[in-house]
């Protein structure tokens, strides 16, 4: 584990570097670069019959579910980790505040709310809003 924090503090000088060579500044939102998905365990339950789907007086076919199999599988979190690339220039927060995000920063946001930002590879776009935490 201590390796792994290593690695991530070591990525605010790699981040500054590549903030610098970012032609573009954001009005309100975020630039990260995603890191690997998060891994995590999650129960899915589905029905199980034993018995054949039968025909009820309408003519519709019909399957009694006699009992649910509950399966654990590791799939990727609906929330990504991402290094902070660049800041917004409209920044609701103050310099002093314990809450203000750098460039170098490990954010969390949920996966489906940032867009694809193609003219940096590998980048993202994320609103304040949408950031649910900073990794210390």
């Amino acid at each position: 584990m201590e390796e792994k924090e290593e690695k991530l503090i070591d990525q605010t000088d790699l981040a500054q570097d590549v903030s610098n060579k970012i032609p573009y500044e954001f009005f309100d939102k975020y630039l990260v670069k995603p890191l690997d998905p998060i891994k995590v365990k999650k129960e899915f339950s589905t029905p199980v019959s034993n018995k054949p789907a039968t025909k009820d007086e309408d003519g519709v076919e019909a399957v009694d579910y006699d009992e649910v199999k509950t399966e654990i599988k590791e799939v990727d979190s609906d929330y990504r980790k991402a290094v902070v690339l660049k800041v917004p220039m409209v920044n609701l927060r103050k310099s002093d505040d314990p809450t203000n995000i750098k460039v170098g920063d490990i954010v969390i946001f949920k996966d489906r709310s940032s867009e694809f930002f193609d003219l940096i590879k590998d980048s993202r776009l994320v609103t304040h809003y949408n950031i649910v935490a900073v990794e210390r």
